[in-house]
């Protein structure tokens, strides 16, 4: 799997469009590089409250803009495909550097591909981390040790995709086809109809599930919803 790079960030927030990076590792043909940076904005006290990484400590660091590894990264993704938990954020956060991402995998839209009966509760990294039973010694919310949760369990996907495709280059052609494409849920992981089926809802509280697709429509970092609503409602 030499082709691959696993890469994660820490940044300042959550917001797609306002926030940057501080910390970026990657691991490529089993050497792990990680890095801090100064960011162009504050680390927020919330990010804070999670990495324990605060400004003071990243103060005296370069930027990325100018660092080699932002060379190395440009370089190395322009032939290699990245995997990362949430692609989207990661993916933000170099584009904001002017480091492209041409091609991707995406570990969070891969568990939700092979959870077809939606059992999985949640699908954030270190939930599916300790409901799969990975076998990684890490901390969570440090870039170097999200690395290793993130390479464990594209593995354990890995697997399963081959046993239903049977070939390397298929398997990683096909993540990458499901890494680019919405997800579609089949069940309500949270409101009043929790843990029912989506398609069973819209027929006996449809303005629900049209009241909830217009809160969605909001907020655009919900269209992987955006797309199951209106696939469930058959406006597509």
């Amino acid at each position: 799997m030499d082709e691959l790079i696993f890469l994660d960030t820490e940044t300042t927030g959550n917001d797609l469009l306002a926030d940057r990076l501080f910390q970026v590792c990657y691991k490529h043909n089993g050497k792990m590089t990680s890095e801090y940076f100064k960011p162009p904005v504050p680390i927020s006290v919330k990010s804070q409250s999670i990495t324990h990484v605060t400004n003071k400590m990243v103060a005296d660091k370069p930027a990325f803009k100018d660092s080699q590894m932002k060379k190395d990264l440009h370089e190395l993704l322009k032939t290699h495909v990245m995997v990362a938990h949430n692609a989207v954020f990661d993916i933000a956060m170099l584009v904001h550097e002017e480091v492209s991402v041409p091609r991707f995998i995406c570990t969070l839209k891969i568990a939700r591909y092979l959870d077809k009966n939606g059992v999985i509760p949640e699908y954030n990294l270190q939930y599916l981390r300790y409901y799969l039973e990975l076998d990684v010694e890490a901390q969570a919310h440090e870039a170097e040790d999200d690395v290793k949760v993130v390479e464990a369990l594209f593995k354990r996907q890995y697997a399963k995709m081959l046993e239903l495709h049977g070939d390397h280059a298929k398997v990683v052609e096909e993540m990458i086809k499901i890494s680019l494409e919405p997800s579609l849920f089949t069940l309500f992981p949270f409101g009043k109809h929790k843990g029912r089926k989506i398609e069973e809802v819209i027929i006996s509280d449809r303005p629900y599930v049209e009241w909830l697709l217009e809160q969605k429509m909001q907020n655009p970092d919900d269209l992987d919803w955006i797309y199951t609503l209106k696939f469930h409602l058959k406006t597509l």
